[in-house]
C-alpha cells in the first residue's frame, strides 16, 4: 500500500516536472524569437540601408521603431495578460509578431519596413511580459526560480550573439528578408505547443490604462527622435528642441497619470524598493551601452574593415561562446560569491571591454582590436542579465507580478533604445571634415566611449542602490533589539 502511494507520488512529481520543462521550453524558443530578430537585424542593417535607400541617422529608426512601441506597450502588454489570461496574450502576441514579420520580410521602402518594424514591436510588447510573468507563475521561488530566470536570461544573450552569426550568414548567402519569414513556422509551432502545455492563468476584472500607454509611448518617441535627430541637425535645431521638450512633457503627463489612474500600467509602489528599482535604471544604462555595441561593431567591421555579413556575424563569435557559458554558470557564481558580486564583476569586465573598443582605428587587427574586447563584452552581458532580472522582480506580490515583468522588459527595451539613440548623436562630436574609413571610425570610437560611461553609471547605481539594500536587509536582524526574558 505504501509503495502504491510512494509511485503515485513520484509520478505527479513527474508529471509536474515534465510539464515545467516544457513551459520553460516554450517560453525560451519564444523569447529567443524576439531577441534574435534584434540581433538578425543589425548584421542586416549595411544591406537594407543599401537596398531601401535609408540615411544614416534614419537607419537607426529600423532598430528603433521596434524597440519603441516594444517599450512604450510592454506595461499595458502586462497588464492585459493580468485581465485577459497570460496564454491568450501570448497567443495574441506571437500571432502579431509572426504577421508583422511576413511585412518585414516584403518590405520595399524604408516607411513600409519602419511601420512593419513598429507593429513587430507591439506584437513583442504583449508577447514578452507574459513570458516572464508565466515563468513566475510555474516556478516556486528558491532555486527552481533561479535556475529557470539564469535559462531565460541566458537565452536573451546566446540568441543575441547567434543571431548576428544567423543574420550575417543568411544576408549574405540568401538575403535579410530570410530571417523575418522563419518567423511564421516557428510562431505556428508555439502556439500549438501553448495551448497543448500552458494552462490558462486566472483572469482578474480590472481596465486598461490607454492613458498611461499613449503618453509614455509618445513621450518616448518623441525624446528617442529628438535625439537622434540632434546627429544630423544639431541640439538646437527647432524641430529637435519641440520634440525634445515635447516628449519630457508627455513622460510628465505619464508619470502624473500613474499616480491618479484606478488601475496603472506602471504601479508607482514597485519602486518603492530601491534593489528593484536600481535593477530597472542599472539594466536600461548596461543594455543602452550593449546594442551601441552590437550597431557600430557591424558597421566598423563592413565599413572599415570589410567584412561581408557572413564574416561579420562569425566574428561575433568568441562573445556569444562566452556569452554562453557565462550566462548557464550564473546559478553556481551566484550560490558562491553572492548576485551583487556577479553584477558588479560582469559590468566591470564589459565596462574595460566597450573602453578598449574605443581606441579602434582603420588599423586595427581583429585578434587584438576587437576579438579580446569583445569577449570581455560577452561575458559581461552572460554574467549580468540573470542578476538584473532577479532584483527587478525580487520581493513582489503576485497581484503586480505582470506589471513587474512588463516593466524588467520595458526598462530593457527603452534602455536600448535610447542608449542607442544618444550614442547616434554623440557618435558624430568633433567628426570635422572626416570622411570614408576615417569618419566611420571615429563614431565608431566615440560611440564606444558613451557606451563605457553608461556602463559607469550603471555601477553606480548598483553600488548605490543595489548593493547597499542588500546589505541593509542582512544587518537589520542584527539590529533588532533582542526581546527580554521572562522572570
Amino acid at each position: 500500500m505504501k509503495q502504491g502511494m510512494s509511485g503515485t507520488a513520484d509520478g505527479r512529481q513527474a508529471a509536474s516536472t515534465g510539464s515545467r520543462s516544457a513551459i520553460l521550453a516554450i517560453i525560451m524558443v519564444s523569447y529567443v524569437m524576439i531577441v534574435l530578430d534584434i540581433s538578425i537585424v543589425i548584421t542586416g542593417l549595411p544591406k537594407i540601408r543599401e537596398q531601401l535607400g535609408f540615411s544614416d541617422a534614419g537607419l537607426s529608426w529600423v532598430s528603433n521603431a521596434y524597440t519603441l512601441t516594444f517599450g512604450g506597450f510592454l506595461l499595458l502588454g502586462a497588464r492585459a495578460g493580468d485581465i485577459l489570461g497570460r496564454r491568450w496574450m501570448f497567443v495574441v502576441g506571437l500571432t502579431i509578431f509572426a504577421v508583422a514579420s511576413l511585412f518585414i520580410g516584403l518590405a520595399q521602402t524604408p516607411t513600409w519596413i519602419i511601420a512593419a518594424r513598429a507593429v513587430q514591436g507591439l506584437g513583442s510588447a504583449i508577447l514578452a511580459p507574459s513570458t516572464l510573468a508565466l515563468l513566475q507563475s510555474n516556478f516556486p521561488a528558491g532555486p527552481q526560480r533561479t535556475r529557470a530566470v539564469a535559462y531565460y536570461a541566458a537565452a536573451a544573450g546566446i540568441s543575441a550573439s547567434f543571431g548576428l552569426v544567423l543574420g550575417g550568414l543568411l544576408t549574405d548567402w540568401l538575403t535579410w528578408r530570410v530571417g523575418f519569414f522563419i518567423n511564421l513556422p516557428i510562431a505556428l509551432g508555439l502556439v500549438l505547443a501553448a495551448y497543448r502545455h500552458v494552462a490558462e492563468t486566472e483572469r482578474h476584472s480590472g481596465v486598461f490604462d490607454l492613458a498611461g500607454a499613449v503618453t509614455s509611448t509618445l513621450g518616448m518617441s518623441a525624446v528617442v527622435f529628438g535625439t537622434v535627430r540632434s546627429a544630423a541637425f544639431g541640439w538646437t535645431d527647432a524641430v529637435t528642441a519641440t520634440a525634445l521638450s515635447s516628449g519630457l512633457v508627455l513622460l510628465l503627463a505619464f508619470v502624473l497619470t500613474e499616480t491618479r489612474a484606478k488601475q496603472p500600467i506602471m504601479p508607482l509602489r514597485l519602486f518603492n524598493s530601491p534593489e528593484r528599482s536600481g535593477a530597472y535604471l542599472a539594466r536600461m544604462l548596461f543594455l543602452g551601452a550593449n546594442v551601441g555595441f552590437f550597431f557600430f561593431a557591424t558597421q566598423y567591421m563592413q565599413g572599415v574593415l570589410g567584412y561581408s555579413p557572413a564574416l561579420t556575424g562569425l566574428a561575433f563569435l568568441p562573445a556569444m561562446a562566452v556569452n554562453f557559458v557565462a550566462a548557464l554558470r550564473v546559478p553556481r557564481m551566484v550560490a558562491r560569491f553572492g548576485a551583487v558580486r556577479v553584477l558588479t564583476t560582469s559590468m566591470v569586465v564589459s565596462l574595460t571591454g566597450l573602453f578598449w573598443l574605443s581606441f579602434v582605428s582603420p588599423g586595427s587587427s581583429y585578434w587584438g582590436g576587437l576579438a579580446i574586447p569583445m569577449l570581455m563584452i560577452g561575458f559581461g552581458q552572460g554574467a549580468a542579465l540573470g542578476p538584473l532580472t532577479t532584483f527587478g522582480i525580487a520581493g513582489v506580490p503576485p497581484r503586480d507580478a505582470g506589471a513587474a515583468s512588463g516593466l524588467v522588459n520595458a526598462a530593457h527595451q527603452l534602455g536600448s533604445s535610447l542608449g542607442l539613440a544618444v550614442q547616434v548623436a554623440t557618435s558624430v562630436i568633433a567628426s570635422g571634415a572626416l570622411g570614408g574609413a576615417e569618419l566611420l571610425t571615429h563614431r565608431v570610437g566615440n560611440a564606444m566611449l558613451t557606451a563605457t560611461a553608461m556602463v559607469a553609471l550603471a555601477l553606480v547605481v548598483v553600488f548605490t542602490m543595489i548593493s547597499r539594500h542588500q546589505e541593509a536587509a542582512v544587518a537589520a536582524p542584527a539590529r533588532r533589539p533582542v526581546p527580554a526574558a521572562d522572570h
